[in-house]
């Protein structure tokens, strides 16, 4: 059964169950018992609910982001079972117990708090990472240093191609990471897709395939996924990825347009043997679909499934119940997609060679993973990937139109009444936003009300589609009606304004607070401080030393030579 959300009229999920007004006390769980739950491979989500620049600090090597301002959006869609022993900590800033509180609202039962929170972790002496995506890249760092993973400095490959040897570039981002800034002549071909596009792209045995991304994983994860698939041409990563190409003073192109997709699609009989002799030897189980039903019916188990096919594919027909994932972004982004450490996966795809290729990798991280065969008949759900969602909240909303009225009855003043201040994540009010509108981080819009903006009067709550600020204005409703204040949300959010032919801006940005919901990646656009790339490369070679200092990874990299793993640091 589901119902619809009021905003959107997509079908979305139950509602969620009301709040106790005197809730017991919240357990607690210590670092040691994380850590013991983590050693013993049962299922634990240990969440860092602070926004991503806070997380990306400083954070436990299985700690997953799902910062508290849009927890409702993305917790049901991200915990599939809703008696997961979840663990939630923060680093002082008050969000964590709220937080916990609102994933107990949303039916989640064995709901904890870090005692200490990251204090106490950081205090027990226990590992501490940086960034994001840690496991992922430690991981990609391990089986380099495991397969002496081939790679060719920016020097050379730029020798190549300037005396134009018979070599290939492909790009394992994704697309919009790969116009933003990749290699002259390169062309995208996100991880997942190299092994089953490979040949086409490179027909000829004798082309060198040197595959890049901005870093170092998705370089090497998809260079050794390309020569352990059998790919019989000559295979490299770029070292140290586009931050190698500019550091060693070469130019990146910007605004490429070429694609896998643009090549016609070739016998794929090879690559797909080649995928699954891959994945026999990974120990990736295949399954049919009794073995998923019966997966899915234990009540004692977190089962994750995902169509690994790139969004359009999974648009045009995909399975009931399988959210998208395309597999390179899988493999590189586990932490996000499969936040319950210990839970099982089970990845399907149309062709037989991307899932099994994503199943080998995640294999050897340590996770449960599983494979489905193909079959076309089972794709029976068409559409965009839309997490389930509780039942928005009812709240007072004004429409486009009557907002534009009321900002035109007080242009003239020199302090309005009505201000709107966007809750959506910084970069997409920074794109496109009403203008004059202020942009707050959820957590600390109290904070901006009260500080930053306290003449307004009557403040209008937007986002981009209007869904978060639903959420948002039931926090505060009650208290800004007590100070006389009129909170209302825009509804169908920017874009309804946008739509409704009003005004929008990206200049003249009004931040309340620094913006720090997100963290700017190192290795990401184009305008990094050369000091900055060469401390963020310096940071991936010590992630093996700090993987066996942390030793709770259980990660296995295996030989395809010997058919053997080889074990953890």
């Amino acid at each position: 059964m589901s119902v619809l959300n009021s905003d959107t009229g997509a079908a979305q999920g139950l509602p969620r169950p009301p709040t106790p007004k005197h809730p017991a006390p919240l357990p607690t769980r210590t670092p040691a018992d994380v850590r013991a739950a983590l050693l013993a491979r049962v299922e634990i989500a240990l969440l860092d609910v602070r926004e991503e620049a806070a997380y990306a600090e400083a954070h436990p090597l299985w700690a997953a982001n799902l910062a508290a301002s849009r927890l409702e959006l993305d917790a049901w869609g991200r915990l599939p079972r809703r008696d997961v022993p979840i663990v939630v900590y923060d680093d002082g800033e008050g969000v964590a117990a709220p937080s916990a509180r609102k994933l107990q609202a949303l039916g989640y039962t064995d709901v904890a708090l870090l005692a200490g929170g990251l204090s106490a972790w950081r205090d027990d002496g226990l590992e501490l990472f940086r960034d994001v995506n840690v496991p992922s890249k430690a991981f990609g760092e391990l089986v380099e240093a495991r397969r002496h993973t081939p790679s060719l400095p920016a020097e050379e490959v730029q020798e190549r191609l300037a005396r134009r040897d018979d070599i290939v570039l492909l790009d394992a981002r994704r697309f919009d990471e790969y116009r933003t800034m990749s290699l002259p002549g390169s062309i995208s071909t996100p991880g997942g897709e190299l092994v089953r596009r490979a040949r086409d792209l490179a027909p000829d045995p004798a082309t060198t395939i040197v595959v890049h991304c901005a870093g170092r994983t998705r370089s090497l994860i998809g260079a050794q996924s390309l020569i352990d698939a059998g790919v019989p041409n000559p295979v490299a990563a770029l070292r140290n990825g586009t931050i190698g190409w500019t550091l060693a003073g070469l130019t990146l192109a910007q605004g490429q347009g070429r694609s896998h997709e643009d090549v016609p699609v070739g016998d794929q009989s090879a690559a797909r043997e080649g995928a699954t002799a891959l994945a026999r030897r990974a120990h990736v189980q295949r399954i049919d679909a009794s073995v998923l039903a019966e997966w899915l019916a234990d009540a004692r188990r977190s089962t994750y499934r995902f169509d690994v096919r790139s969004a359009a594919e999974y648009g045009l027909g995909h399975r009931p119940g399988f959210r998208n994932a395309p597999g390179g972004q899988l493999v590189q982004e586990t932490d996000h997609h499969v936040p319950v450490r210990g839970a099982r996966v089970v990845l399907a795809d149309d062709d037989g060679i991307r899932a099994p290729m994503a199943a080998v990798w995640l294999a050897q991280m340590g996770w449960e993973v599983a494979v489905l065969p193909p079959d076309a008949a089972a794709h029976t759900e068409t559409g965009p990937d839309l997490p389930p969602q509780p039942l928005s909240p009812t709240v007072a909303t004004v429409t486009p139109a009557e907002l534009a009225r009321w900002r035109a009855e007080e242009a003239d003043r020199e302090q309005p009444d009505t201000v709107v201040v966007d809750v959506a994540p910084s970069i997409t009010y920074i794109v496109r936003h009403i203008p004059g509108a202020w942009w707050s981080p959820r957590a600390r819009l109290a904070d901006a009300l009260r500080n930053v903006i306290p003449h307004a009067r009557r403040i209008v709550l937007t986002g981009n589609l209007g869904v978060l600020p639903r959420f948002v204005a039931a926090d505060l409703a009650a208290e800004l009606a007590a100070e006389g204040r009129e909170l209302l949300v825009l509804e169908g959010g920017t874009s309804a304004w946008y739509d409704a032919g009003l005004p929008i801006e990206s200049a003249n940005p009004r931040l309340a607070f620094p913006r720090d919901d997100r963290y700017r990646r190192p290795y990401e656009g184009t305008n990094h401080a050369r000091d900055a790339m060469q401390a963020y490369l310096d940071w991936e070679f010590g992630l093996i030393a700090q993987l066996e200092r942390d030793g709770t990874h259980f990660f296995r990299v295996i030989d395809t030579d010997t058919d053997t793993t080889t074990p953890n640091p």
